[in-house]
């Protein structure tokens, strides 16, 4: 017998003055687990199409894009931080009516997620953290030499400019993968679509250089966590270059009773073991939503 096929949807919501694009399964249950997927850099919600697949007959999955990702649209004027991507998300959950779901959050998604968690603890039925780093411990000297840039560091533009390239963006699927022919090109050539619209890059540069204002707030997360202690299942590519693995065991100091799987492959990893992660969360959603 065939297994379901999810039905998705592709839709927009209007918030602030943003048009928000976001893919939202259909399951057949109408007390199936919510599942809100929160994106990362260089990407948008394309990249949960497998797991959307995957899931999407059983569960609730719902993918927004970002302010300066994918298919969303936002003003001119629109003043890119993360705390700005994060009002634009919470105005999104309140939109579409959401008041409980596990929160999937990777790489962006995770200073993303932990505001709204930070404002809505009731709405974090379960968290899944997949290489979303929340942990001095979890920076690479890679990623720590890119975040120390300000805009009035010397070089600090053609250094970020550099990072919104082809060859960056697919050197960001493929390192630390032991067989990049699993990795499918459509990915990265997606991403670098959307990077190359007018106005993105300086988007990108924008909220990079305000990526200190997550390593600040680490602190209070890790304090949040420990005092809602949400049900965890940590999935970590263990060669990513930006997020090490390090970030992975970190979670454990605050919550001891998390799942922690480390897989043999970089930074996207449900590129390479979506067959692993799935089943990993079907599992974990189940039980965290009783």
């Amino acid at each position: 017998m065939l297994a379901a096929t999810a039905r998705t949807v592709h839709r927009h919501l209007e918030i602030e003055g943003v048009r928000v694009f976001y893919r939202e399964s259909l399951p057949d249950r109408t007390d199936a687990p919510v599942l809100l997927l929160l994106h990362g850099f260089p990407s948008a919600s394309h990249q949960f199409r497998g797991l959307i697949d995957a899931l999407g007959a059983d569960y609730r999955l719902i993918a927004p894009d970002y302010p300066g990702s994918g298919h969303t649209q936002a003003p001119d004027d629109f003043t890119y931080s993360f705390d700005r991507l994060a009002d634009i998300t919470e105005g999104f959950i309140q939109r579409l009516g959401l008041d409980r779901f596990v929160m999937y959050v990777f790489d962006f998604g995770a200073p993303v997620g932990f505001r709204i968690a930070e404002r809505h603890p009731e709405w974090i039925a379960g968290l899944v953290v997949q290489n979303g780093n929340a942990y001095a411990d979890g920076l690479s000297g890679m990623a720590r030499d890119l975040l120390s840039l300000t805009p009035d560091t010397p070089g600090a533009h053609d250094a970020i400019q550099d990072m919104l390239t082809l060859e960056t963006t697919r050197g960001q699927y493929e390192t630390g993968v032991a067989t990049p022919d699993l990795v499918a090109p459509d990915g990265w050539t997606l991403d670098q679509h959307f990077l190359d619209q007018p106005g993105r890059k300086d988007a990108q540069q924008a909220l990079l250089f305000d990526y200190h204002s997550n390593v600040e707030r680490y602190d209070t997360w890790h304090a949040w966590l420990r005092r809602h202690t949400p049900p965890t299942l940590i999935t970590w590519g263990a060669h990513d270059p930006f997020f090490t693995e390090l970030g992975a065991h970190a979670y454990l100091r605050d919550l001891p009773d998390a799942e922690l799987h480390l897989l043999d492959t970089g930074h996207f990893a449900l590129e390479t073991h979506l067959g692993e992660i799935a089943p990993l969360i079907a599992d974990f959603a189940d039980r965290a939503w009783k």
